[in-house]
């Protein structure tokens, strides 16, 4: 039976909610920000509620509270509860998990499997440790092995419930660059980009319940991450193959739109974004655009809008109100107007060659891959940087997190917390 579901945020909501129940309060009397519980946190889109956010970055405003030495991986911290998870490739061969507790650091528990590969030369530069961010539905943990295997744990434990080998099920290669995607559950399914396809696993058993997009070319794997969103009143997994971006139904894996990009080469790397009734995104290749979607007779239709010759990359853009604030491939940030497609301002400062970005109301907290924390009020106006803040000397390609009062940051060879105040 299928289920109707308003809009992706209501349901991340009703998950937080439970969990709030079942975890507690955050850490002390703020609430900057809810548990974090996958990537780009509780509603898979970079935004937080609570409390206002320090104007500083500076001396106790960002104050150092732990620091754990790990192996390198490039997977963002999940935090739920007094929690905090975390992934690891150790003497390049083994994966590792590990849960750490909140407010200390100590190690509750680590679960680990012979696993680690190594990636293509396109993607040497990167390493060839872990790098998809795991997914809590607050009981088990989903984790994302570069040879295409998942792993459902329990999240108290760290005991493993079952695992899914999408190589050894779907006998297809090892993608090129690991398994990049993180997970995504929503209800009873977990979805995934595995096997050169998208597919809906049980959460329950890890059996596989509809495989789609089944790509001829095998062995390139994704690039990219799913959400889940609501167009025209119609609940569907938003998804970006290699070469196109797309709608599926997600009882039944059925293509409900489907559009392809200029990036049959390179790739397709951002999930889609919802913007009204359309898609925003921007490939690796030429432009960042806008596809309206309309709906006649029950049948999806999308078409080009507008276009401009931002490229986004592989950083996820903050979306906020009618403007799209955006870490260019050339490094450069960017704010851009989504109605009509033109941008209001870009940089000419650069700003490493990644950046993740968390906001709340008109602030956006990013984290470039050099190690710099940035504090920049989101105005289509002007750039307008409030402040900036050395905060590790590796890299930090990890999405940052944010939980309560506190902010998580994985540096390249280590897990560091820190109290914003």
């Amino acid at each position: 039976m299928k289920t109707e579901i308003p809009d992706h945020r209501f349901v991340y909501s009703v998950c937080i909610i439970a969990w709030t129940l079942a975890c507690g309060s955050p850490l002390h009397a703020q609430n900057y920000g809810a548990s974090w519980p996958q990537w780009r946190g509780p509603t898979r889109d970079g935004k937080v509620t609570g409390d206002g956010w320090p104007a500083s970055l500076q001396g106790d405003h960002l104050r150092p509270q732990w620091r754990v030495e790990l192996g390198p991986s490039f997977s963002g911290p999940v935090v739920v509860g007094d929690q905090v998870f975390v992934t690891e490739t150790k003497d390049e061969k083994d994966e590792i998990v590990r849960a750490l507790d909140r407010k200390t650091g100590k190690e509750i528990w680590k679960a680990g499997w012979e696993g680690a590969m190594t990636v293509l030369p396109i993607g040497s530069s990167m390493g060839s440790w872990i790098r998809a961010t795991p997914a809590h539905d607050g009981e088990q943990l989903y984790v994302a092995g570069m040879r295409d295997v998942l792993v459902c744990l329990d999240a108290a434990s760290g005991a493993e419930r079952w695992r899914a080998d999408f190589h050894e099920r779907y006998g297809t290669p090892i993608p090129e660059l690991g398994f990049v995607c993180s997970p995504l559950v929503v209800g009873e399914a977990v979805y995934v980009q595995a096997a050169d396809s998208v597919i809906r696993v049980n959460k329950a058993t890890g059996q596989s319940e509809w495989r789609s997009m089944i790509r001829e070319e095998l062995g390139h794997g994704a690039y990219s991450s799913p959400d889940f969103g609501t167009l025209h009143g119609q609940a569907q997994l938003l998804v970006a193959t290699i070469p196109r971006i797309a709608g599926l139904d997600p009882d039944t894996g059925r293509v409900l739109w489907n559009r392809q990009l200029d990036s049959q080469v390179l790739g397709c790397i951002l999930a889609p974004i919802i913007y009204r009734e359309g898609i925003f995104t921007s490939t690796r290749a030429s432009h960042t655009g806008y596809y309206p979607i309309a709906v006649e007779r029950g049948e999806f239709n999308i078409t080009d809008g507008w276009k401009n010759k931002l490229i986004a990359y592989m950083s996820s853009p903050m979306v906020i109100g009618d403007y799209a604030y955006m870490h260019l491939q050339n490094r450069r940030l960017a704010c851009l107007d989504l109605r009509s497609g033109e941008d209001r301002w870009i940089t000419e400062q650069r700003f490493g060659g990644y950046c993740s970005m968390i906001s709340r109301e008109d602030r956006i907290l990013a984290l470039t891959n050099e190690g710099t924390l940035l504090l920049i009020r989101a105005t289509p106006e002007k750039f307008d940087l409030l402040d900036e803040r050395k905060v590790s000397e590796e890299e930090t390609w990890a999405h940052l997190a944010i939980f309560g009062n506190q902010v998580f940051i994985r540096e390249l060879h280590a897990i560091a917390a820190y109290v914003w105040r």
